[in-house]
């Protein structure tokens, strides 16, 4: 016995879909603690543009910190090995971007 039809029609059913997108990439703005996307397109999003480079540069500021602690935990040892010297140069790219970032 064939089931019941969901949406009276393609349309509908692709209205359904859209519907679930829109709530999808809401659902996920909201949880990176971005503003909602302006409702015009055309319209710049300013606000949402600096909260996410703000966003950013705060998660590539963590990420320095912790390479910095995590260096500064090893041994004398291994601070002069050569996977320290490869750390503390990631460590002092990523402090370049983000500087740049913050210049933006």
């Amino acid at each position: 016995m064939p089931q019941p039809r969901k949406y009276a029609n393609r349309a509908d059913q692709q209205a359904a879909y859209r519907q679930r997108q829109t709530r999808e990439r809401e659902a996920l703005l909201a949880s990176k603690g971005l503003p909602l996307l302006p409702a015009i397109a055309n319209i710049p999003g300013h606000a949402r543009w600096n909260a996410m480079l703000l966003y950013a540069q705060t998660l590539l500021n963590d990420a320095a910190d912790e390479m910095q602690e995590y260096h500064d935990d090893r041994s004398e040892q291994w601070q002069e090995s050569e996977k320290a010297e490869e750390l503390l140069a990631k460590l002092e790219l990523l402090q370049g971007v983000a500087d740049q970032l913050q210049e933006i």
